[in-house]
């Protein structure tokens, strides 16, 4: 499986100690350049750079041609490449959170998952407690509708039963 990510689902990964689920969802994970670049610079949490200080052997930095889209232009850097390199490589899945991001993926033809849509498929696999994760990720500076917080605890309720 081919998955490509941006920057804030990695972000909010490592925030919540949960980093490790990409790799046993989906092996390897690419990201661009500019997503890298995104993880280091000094706007990012100290745990986001601190933990890319050793980089993960399930993640690779590949390098896109940048070339200007208007659409994708509207967009950050991180963003625009991750679905540049995503189209590339002809991935299997971009995990993206950006709304506008995500609608130019989807338009693209591109299978879009975000932060949520993992930390649900890692509960539905037992690798984490989804609850506890949303509440973490909740505690943090990541929106999300109320309604699509409560129908995940739903859905995963009527899996546990």
């Amino acid at each position: 499986m081919i998955v490509v990510a941006d920057t804030s689902p990695i972000n909010y990964l490592v925030l919540l100690g949960h980093i490790e689920i990409l790799p046993k969802i989906y092996g390897e994970i690419l990201i661009p350049q500019a997503v890298y670049d995104e993880i280091q610079d000094t706007d990012a949490p100290a745990e986001v750079r601190a933990w890319l200080s050793v980089p993960a052997v399930w993640l690779r930095i590949s390098n896109v041609t940048y070339h200007p889209d208007p659409l994708l232009d509207l967009l950050d850097r991180g963003e625009h490449d991750a679905i540049l390199l995503a189209e590339s490589v002809k991935a299997d899945r971009l995990i993206i959170d950006d709304l506008d991001g995500r609608r130019e993926a989807a338009n693209r033809n591109l299978s879009v998952i975000g932060t949520l849509g993992v930390l649900a498929e890692a509960a539905r696999r037992n690798l984490l407690d989804l609850s506890q994760a949303l509440a973490a990720l909740q505690a943090t500076n990541f929106h999300a509708a109320p309604e699509l917080i409560r129908l995940l605890l739903a859905n995963e309720g009527n899996r546990r039963r």
